[in-house]
């Protein structure tokens, strides 16, 4: 399938999340009805997004799954509206079921962004295959109706496991048949982590770039900001969500997930000035004599 995906060296790509869930964490209910949904996509591409995430399913924790054909009708007629309005802007679906893959890249869905990294279903990896989709393969611990019990897993190396698991993912989607170099890698900030694991996570970021693959970072108001004082209500985390964006874009990330994509490509387009500036800077400054 062709591609409307392209990753800029330059700065990190937006990728707006539109939730049409009545349960999700932070805006659930909000866009239930397509028209609304659709506005809002097209809110968000006029807002800068180069991405729209479409999510059927609430994946926060504690939630239970939804079946297959509740999330295509949730999704699909959002997908195939959006795609009507606007043939230019790449389109993510948030699914871990391959049906759901398959209705939405059949509407012009471009990525398929699979919190369980293809284990959840087996067919997943085939329909990936086939289509030439992109993928998010994206690192968790249990599922979301269990990942955050006893206040979340324990790890003897957070960063270094989730380092494994997202190079043997990788290898298994390849094995499968899916183009390396249409996979993207998650760290899974938020699933299945405590607190002081999505700060190690997001302080590590260059290392799960240094795995050689692009790499998605979602933090938008996830409930660990609110552990260093970003807020107790979701929608209260604006300067936490836009400090992790900018610390996962200095780091290397090349997609970041967000829900408040105004203020972010406002914050990244100040971090690429600063790095413009700092590469002009130290071109013009001469090298040092060696001492000979």
């Amino acid at each position: 399938m062709p591609s409307r995906l392209t990753l800029p060296s330059d700065k990190p790509l937006v990728m707006g999340i539109l939730n049409v869930t009545p349960d999700s964490f932070s805006d659930g209910g909000d866009y239930t009805d397509c028209s609304r949904a659709v506005d809002r996509a097209m809110a968000m591409v006029t807002e800068g997004a180069d991405v729209i995430d479409v999510g059927p399913e609430s994946t926060r924790p504690g939630s239970k799954g939804v079946d297959a054909q509740e999330q295509i009708r949730r999704a699909i007629p959002v997908i195939k509206e959006l795609r009507s309005r606007n043939d230019e802007v790449c389109i993510s679906v948030d699914t871990r079921d391959a049906d759901v893959a398959q209705a939405a890249i059949e509407v012009g869905a471009d990525i398929v962004n699979d919190i369980s990294a293809l284990r959840d279903d087996d067919r997943m990896s085939r329909v990936l295959a086939e289509s030439g989709a992109w993928v998010v393969l994206m690192h968790m611990r249990g599922d979301p109706e269990t990942m955050q019990a006893g206040g979340g897993p324990r790890y003897d190396d957070g960063v270094r496991e989730v380092c494994e698991f997202l190079c043997e993912r990788r290898d298994a989607a390849i094995e499968a048949g899916i183009s390396r170099e249409r996979i993207i890698l998650d760290p899974g900030i938020g699933f299945g982590k405590r607190a002081e694991h999505n700060w190690a996570l997001l302080g590590a970021v260059e290392r799960f770039v240094a795995l050689g693959s692009p790499v998605l970072v979602g933090a938008s108001r996830k409930g660990f900001i609110a552990a260093s004082g970003g807020g107790d209500a979701p929608r209260s985390r604006l300067s936490g969500s836009i400090a992790c964006a900018v610390m996962a874009a200095t780091k290397g990330a090349s997609i970041l997930r967000v829900h408040d994509v105004a203020e972010t490509v406002a914050a990244m387009r100040v971090v690429k000035a600063i790095v413009r500036q700092s590469d002009c800077a130290d071109s013009a400054v001469p090298p040092l004599p060696r001492g000979d």
